[in-house]
C-alpha cells in the first residue's frame, strides 16, 4: 500500500509542494526513480511553489510541485479539473517529457463557459473566489446535462489538445499496475482543510470541493487499503486570500509579524493565481486540531518557521524558535514531524541530520 497523500490543514498555501517534493526526493534516494509517480488533483484556481535543487523557483497551477526534478511520471485522474492552456504552457514552460504524462480520459476540462460564469455570478467579491472556472466546472459536471442549467461539461477525451496523453486509458488502471509492483505513487492535494466545501467550517467561504486527505485519495481514484502515509502540512501564520473571503481567527499585519521576527525585508505574500495580497493571521490551534481529527495524519509538517526566527536557533531551547514550536505542540496535542524555514526543504526537530523514510 504504498502511497503517500499530502493535504494543507488551514487555508492553503502551506507548502504542500515543497513536502510532496521532498517525499518524492527521499524516496528517490532509497529506489530508483522510476518507482515514483505523482498525481494532481483538482484544479488550477491554487499554486503550488518548488524550488529547483539549482535554487530556481517555480509556481505552478496545473503541473504537481512534486514534478519539478522533471523524473517522475506524472498522472492526472478522473478527478482532475485541467485548464488546457495552463497545463501546456506549464509542461512547455518545464519542458516536461510528454511520454511521462498520463491524463484519464474521464478528466474534467474547464471550459470558457465556465469561467465566464463564474465572472458573471459575483464569487470574486463576494467569497474571494480566483474566477479560474473550477467551480463551475464542478457544478456542470454534477448537474449532468440538467436542462435548467445552460453550463456544458466535458471530459478530456473529447479534447483535442489532450489526445496525445489520454489514449494511454484510465490512470486508475495504469497506477494499480504500478502499486502492485510496489512503487510509490504521491498524491498532491490542493488548497487546505478551512477551504473543505463539507467540513472546513467556513461555507460559504469554502471552495468547490472537499480538500481533506480522504476527497483528494477519491479523487485520484485509489483505494483507501492502498495508503501508508498521510502528510498534513501548516503554517506558522495561516493566510487567506484577499478581499471577503473568511474569517480569519487573530488578524494580523505582515509588518507585524516582520517586526516581531527581527526580519527587515519585505515578507509580504501574494497569491500565485490572482497577485493579490494574502491576509495574514496568528496561529489557531483550533482549527489546526480540526484538520488533524479529520485527516488523522502519520506525519505533521510545520512551515514558515523563518517567520518566528533562525533555524539555527532551532535546538536552543530558550529561543523564540524553540518556544513556539513548544506551544503549538502542546496546543494541539500533537508532535511536530518537520519543520521548514524555507522553500527549499525541511528539518526534522527531535533528530535534526537523519532522514526518515516514507
Amino acid at each position: 500500500m504504498p502511497v503517500s497523500i499530502v493535504i494543507g490543514g488551514q487555508f492553503g498555501s502551506e507548502g504542500k509542494g515543497k513536502v510532496a517534493l521532498e517525499i518524492v526526493r527521499r524516496e528517490q534516494k532509497r529506489v530508483r526513480s522510476a518507482s515514483v509517480a505523482v498525481i494532481r488533483v483538482g484544479g488550477p484556481n491554487s499554486g503550488h511553489t518548488a524550488y529547483e535543487l539549482s535554487g530556481k523557483k517555480w509556481a505552478l497551477r496545473q503541473m504537481p510541485a512534486s514534478c519539478i526534478d522533471r523524473d517522475v511520471d506524472v498522472y492526472f485522474p478522473a478527478g482532475s479539473y485541467l485548464d488546457a492552456d495552463v497545463l501546456l504552457q506549464e509542461m512547455e514552460a518545464l519542458d516536461y517529457p510528454h511520454d511521462r504524462i498520463f491524463i484519464s480520459p474521464y478528466a474534467q476540462i474547464i471550459l470558457p463557459e465556465h469561467k465566464k460564469w463564474e465572472q458573471e455570478s459575483n464569487l470574486a467579491s463576494s467569497i474571494g473566489s480566483t474566477g479560474s472556472g473550477v467551480g463551475a466546472a464542478v457544478l456542470a459536471s454534477i448537474a449532468r446535462e440538467a436542462s435548467n442549467l445552460k453550463l456544458p461539461s466535458r471530459d478530456a477525451a473529447h479534447c483535442e489538445q489532450l489526445h496525445k496523453f489520454t489514449h494511454r486509458g484510465e490512470t486508475t488502471g495504469l497506477l494499480r499496475e504500478r502499486l502492485d509492483k510496489g512503487h510509490r505513487v504521491v498524491i498532491e492535494g490542493t488548497q487546505g482543510f478551512g477551504l473543505s466545501l463539507l467540513d472546513g467550517g467556513y461555507w460559504p467561504k469554502a471552495t468547490s470541493r472537499a480538500t481533506t486527505a480522504a476527497g483528494a485519495l477519491s479523487e485520484s481514484g485509489l483505494s483507501p487499503r492502498d495508503v501508508d502515509d498521510i502528510t498534513m502540512v501548516i503554517r506558522s501564520f495561516p493566510i487567506r486570500v484577499a478581499g471577503d473571503s473568511g474569517h480569519l481567527v487573530d488578524e494580523t499585519t505582515w509588518e507585524e509579524i516582520a517586526r516581531n521576527a527581527d526580519v527587515d525585508s519585505d515578507i509580504q505574500e501574494y497569491t500565485t493565481v490572482t497577485r493579490k495580497l494574502r491576509r495574514v493571521g496568528k496561529f489557531d490551534p483550533v482549527l489546526v486540531r480540526r484538520a488533524l481529527a479529520a485527516n488523522a495524519p502519520t506525519r505533521l509538517v510545520l512551515n514558515h518557521m523563518d517567520y518566528i526566527g533562525s533555524e539555527d536557533s532551532l535546538l536552543d531551547e530558550g529561543s523564540r524558535v524553540r518556544k513556539f514550536l513548544e506551544r503549538v505542540e502542546r496546543d494541539i496535542g500533537r508532535t511536530i514531524d518537520w519543520v521548514g524555514f524555507s522553500g527549499l526543504d525541511v528539518a526534522e526537530p527531535q533528530r535534526v541530520g537523519h532522514e526518515q523514510e516514507v
